[in-house]
């Protein structure tokens, strides 16, 4: 059982800035790839970014590429999205993802959501 509480989303301006962190219970997090997710109002969740359960390979959606950059730090249970020059198209709810095969978002373990509001 793994428990996921994401935080540091907020409201920023367009072009600024918002680094999202995703805590994790258990002393096993090292062998979960792990994911961000997002949700915008009337739409379906849609992939953001993926990191390997060792930090070696990461993916990410063509529509952050060369603004948002996943990372990990196995020694303190948490996965981070560092997000770039933020456009008001990235307005949603992010959502953290644990799991023991691949990300694909269908299974897994969830957080609850942060949610991001990017104002232009």
């Amino acid at each position: 059982q793994v428990q996921l509480v994401e935080s540091g989303g907020g409201l920023v301006q367009a072009g600024g800035s918002l680094r999202l962190s995703c805590a994790a219970s258990g002393r096993t997090f090292s062998v979960y790839a792990m994911g961000w997710f997002r949700q915008a109002p009337g739409k379906t969740r849609e992939f953001v970014a993926a990191i390997s359960s060792n930090g070696l390979s990461t993916n990410v959606a063509n529509s952050v590429k060369g603004r948002f950059t996943i990372s990990r730090d196995n020694g303190k249970n948490t996965v981070y999205l560092q997000m770039n020059s933020l456009k008001p198209e990235d307005t949603a709810v992010y959502y953290c993802n644990a799991d023991s095969r691949l990300i694909t978002g269908s299974g897994g373990y969830w957080g609850q959501g942060t949610q991001v509001t990017v104002s232009s």
